[in-house]
């Protein structure tokens, strides 16, 4: 039964309650009611027909929290997947044509297969492979780049930027309703933020715009929506050179929605005093992708501010999102004819309003204080998204190759410092801190890091680099408590290093190593007893016995 629920995570859910269904209702009601206007906005962001934003809001939400650990994400249609489709696609099909549907909906099955098969084979580790700097820097790039493809249509410039230039074609009526639409979602956001007042905005924008006649004056509006539930859309085979375009940015999709919901759900099983299960949240997301792709729609993800609302509006278990899809078929199937004369400019106004909260340039300059090389990564992430618009996953792809190569860097050139007694008792850097040798005539050096192929080559240049700069050393001490691990080349560099201390007549120390470190060596036939070998369990074992070294019998030995 704990496989069946580890699998199918509905079938833990919580038995509903008067209670709980009252707290569920209003939380599912809020994002139900934002999801709407936001879904219509993103799929014009993606390049799909609006009705699609609301496809991608029912099913692959009720099919996402029906499998994913989870249960109080909101997904559906997102700034950041939508950009990246119209990213991805641009150049190989029109906008909102039927060749574009078809490979959209051939990326959100792409996508959605890949993420099922990475959750069944338990490698959610690797969404570690974007870190945190990378992650910030190439959303902000995309936000920049989302907020100016928006800009044009929320002012109203009928012939693009080029409008802003010469001062023609500039849409009055859909200037201002951009722009009054925008300064109340700001404000609305930050003085009542579980207020529908997208919606309401919406609503009221479409009453102004019907009663006004702006569709009849020319001002683009949303136009006729179709009714009714999606039909199953079955997409049609593409050729094999299409295929290979869509396999880079079926990999970025994947990543960069899943870190998405990594945003998301860290902060939903936090509150739940719950471990996230990453796998599990894979799947579902995966099979929410699917799940929109099959009815004609694009990629979704777990959306921040959207389940930031549902948390805030008290939802506690995944009931809350089954009534946020009751609201949204409701809507589907009646009030669907409401949203036609809502101006376009509206629609850009809610995607500017919603991505807004991506631009924090003050990241940056925290990032710089904290390490100066991430902060390089970033600012170099967050230009290269920039500057290959419209191709710009190249963005997160470059901060990719970028973060693994300091990290590569980092492990092939480990800290290994010189140790001296700190006035507080520790061992600290001899050299930075200016402390005298814990003993004359010794070399005591510490790695922090592991003992593996990276680092074993250095530790062999730092002992052979000092050994020749300092040839009176008598003993080398190594301590070892922070070497946690050991590979075939850490303990080949060991005992090479052994038996030429050995043969120079330098004892060796070894202080604080881990039993699975010293299991590896004893296994290997390292660490035999011999006089100039010297085991210590603690530090302040080892400390103790190598101040009395100029004291001690020359062949008097501390093996354990």
């Amino acid at each position: 039964m704990h496989s069946a629920k580890h699998w199918f995570p509905f079938l833990s859910w919580p038995k509903p309650t008067p209670q709980l269904l009252k707290s569920e209702a209003f939380a599912g009601l809020s994002v139900g009611l934002m999801v709407i206007p936001q879904g219509v906005a993103y799929a014009a962001l993606a390049g799909m027909p609006l009705i699609t934003g609301i496809y991608a809001s029912l099913l692959p939400a009720l099919v996402a929290v029906l499998f994913s650990a989870s249960p109080r994400l909101s997904v559906g249609p997102t700034a950041l997947t939508s950009i990246l489709v119209a990213a991805s696609l641009s150049g190989m099909a029109t906008p909102g044509s039927a060749e574009w549907i078809n490979l959209t909906v051939w990326l959100s099955l792409m996508t959605g297969v890949l993420q099922v098969v990475l959750g069944f084979a338990r490698f959610g580790w690797l969404l570690n492979l974007v870190s945190s700097p990378v992650l910030m820097a190439f959303t902000q790039g995309a936000g920049v780049l989302i907020i100016s493809s928006q800009v044009p249509a929320l002012l109203g410039f009928t012939n693009g930027w080029s409008s802003a230039i010469t001062g023609a074609g500039i849409d009055w009526a859909s200037l201002v309703f951009g722009v009054v639409t925008l300064v109340l979602l700001v404000l609305a956001r930050r003085w009542r933020p579980t207020f529908p007042t997208v919606l309401v905005v919406v609503l009221g924008a479409a009453g102004l715009s019907w009663a006004l006649g702006l569709e009849a004056s020319g001002t683009a509006v949303v136009g006729a929506l179709p009714q009714g539930l999606p039909a199953l859309f079955v997409p049609s085979m593409i050729d094999w050179e299409v295929f290979k375009q869509l396999v880079l940015p079926t990999l970025v999709i994947t990543l960069v929605s899943f870190l998405e919901t990594a945003s998301s759900a860290k902060v939903d099983n936090d509150r739940s005093g719950k471990r996230w299960d990453q796998d599990q949240d894979l799947i579902g997301q995966g099979l929410a992708k699917v799940a929109s792709g099959l009815c004609g729609a694009f990629p979704t993800s777990s959306s921040f501010s959207r389940s930031a609302l549902n948390l805030y509006a008290g939802a506690q278990s995944s009931w809350a999102t089954l009534v946020s899809v009751a609201v949204i078929l409701a809507i589907l199937l009646l009030f669907t004819p409401m949203l036609h004369p809502v101006p376009q400019s509206v629609l850009a106004a809610i995607v500017v309003a919603a991505v807004m909260g991506l631009i924090k340039p003050h990241a940056f300059v925290q990032l710089y204080k904290i390490d100066r090389v991430e902060a390089a990564t970033a600012v170099v992430t967050f230009v290269i998204t920039l500057l290959s618009a419209p191709r710009l996953y190249w963005g997160v792809l470059a901060g990719v190759v970028m973060g693994l190569s300091h990290f590569l860097h980092t492990r092939l050139h480990p800290r290994i410092i010189e140790v001296g007694l700190h006035a507080d008792g520790s061992l600290r850097d001899r050299h930075l801190w200016k402390l005298p040798p814990l003993a004359n005539h010794l070399y005591a050096l510490r790695m922090d890091a592991e003992l593996d192929f990276a680092a074993a080559s250095t530790l062999e240049r730092a002992m052979m680099e000092h050994l020749s700069q300092h040839p009176n050393v008598a003993h080398v001490c190594l301590f070892a408590m922070p070497i946690n691990r050991i590979d075939a080349t850490g303990v080949e560099s060991l005992a090479k290093l052994e038996a030429m201390l050995r043969e120079r007549g330098i004892s060796l120390h070894i202080s604080g190593m881990k039993l699975p470190v010293e299991t590896v060596l004893r296994r290997a036939g390292c660490l035999q007893a011999h006089a100039g070998l010297h085991m210590y369990r603690t530090d302040a074992e080892a400390i103790a016995q190598l101040r009395q070294l100029e004291t001690l019998p020359a062949d008097m030995g501390w093996c354990i």
